[in-house]
């Protein structure tokens, strides 16, 4: 691993506002961009009253605008909801606006409810589509050809570089089969993640675009000063999830010092599996088991991710997190 990078879901806290929740996006990819962090992304999810991010091209230009040099994108777009055509005049002015740090990942989810699924869209098509999506895409943001009668204006010519994100073998697999860098969604839907990576690696086809096999994981990380503290911060976001799953989501909440209290023992069980791929404790604890992950899964890049209510305590927690994966990426570099 030689690079580390940033997700950010602008969580929106309880007591606080989707203004609020911009704002503390925009303050914490500053201090991303200053403590080492390659790239910053933002996800795209509707109808979720805790994540402030639904219109995710336009959180990207606030976040690249308010920094200088750190890449910044989509981690990622669900293309389903979207004309291709739409996505890549988008990126193609974000691109334009600030080239070389611009990127496009994409997720063949909703990324919401089913109903409003509905409402994205308009018009829902029972065929999937998404292999054939993302080869138009690469065409807009291509150089021009005299053939091509639909061109991205701003977008063509720009070759903003696109990923697969995935959290099964689909994305694996067409990862693979275009030659394009892959992500996995290992912070919150870690199952799968060892037979992605086979899957990706032995079954990568060269391209235009990649060379060889680039895979980036995605792990949690609650750090603070002592095990305990990180834990008790970290209880927000797991009650956020149980909630998520229990078909009740809400603002982000304050963290409790009895999980047990409001999450039944079953829902636990499925929340601590879900986000296992993760790194929670004091920064000896944080590197100790960041390195684990990178030495057992070997990804070119890891992406770290962590919703925590207060703002101060999530600057310093991955400001710790920052400090462990640049010791990590030096040691790889020596090895």
């Amino acid at each position: 691993m030689y690079k580390f990078s940033l997700l950010d879901l602008s969580p929106v806290p309880e007591g606080g506002s989707a203004a609020d929740a911009l704002r503390n996006t925009l303050d914490l990819a500053r201090h991303a961009e200053a403590n080492g962090y390659y790239r910053y992304w933002l996800a795209e999810h509707h109808n979720m009253p805790g994540i402030a991010s639904a219109a995710t091209s336009v959180v990207i230009g606030h976040v690249a605008g308010g920094t200088k040099t750190i890449r910044v994108g989509a981690g990622g777009i669900m293309l389903p909801n979207h004309a291709p055509l739409v996505i890549a005049e988008q990126f193609g002015t974000l691109e334009t606006l600030y080239p070389g740090r611009i990127d496009l990942g994409l997720g063949r989810a909703p990324g919401t409810d089913g109903a409003t699924a509905h409402a994205l869209r308009r018009h829902m098509e029972a065929n999937d589509s998404f292999p054939q999506d993302v080869v138009e895409l690469l065409g807009y943001f291509d150089d021009a050809s005299e053939e091509m009668r639909i061109k991205a204006i701003p977008g063509q010519g720009t070759h903003v570089p696109l990923w697969i994100l995935g959290s099964s073998l689909y994305g694996a697999q067409l990862a693979a089969h275009f030659g394009l860098p892959y992500a996995f969604a290992s912070h919150f839907a870690p199952a799968m993640l060892e037979n992605a990576i086979a899957t990706y690696r032995t079954t990568f086809r060269p391209s235009r675009w990649l060379a060889k096999p680039y895979f980036m994981m995605a792990a949690g990380v609650c750090a603070a000063k002592t095990d305990e503290e990180a834990w008790y911060l970290r209880s927000s976001q797991m009650l956020a999830f149980a909630r998520l799953r229990t078909g009740r989501p809400g603002k982000l909440p304050l963290p409790t010092g009895d999980l047990s209290a409001e999450i039944p023992a079953a829902v636990m069980a499925q929340v601590k599996q879900s986000l296992s791929c993760s790194a929670t404790g004091s920064p000896k604890t944080v590197r100790r088991e960041l390195a684990a992950l990178v030495a057992r899964y070997q990804p070119e890049e890891l992406m770290v991710t962590g919703m925590i209510h207060n703002h101060a305590a999530r600057l310093r927690s991955f400001e710790i997190a920052a400090e462990a994966l640049s010791d990590i990426a030096e040691a790889s570099k020596v090895a």
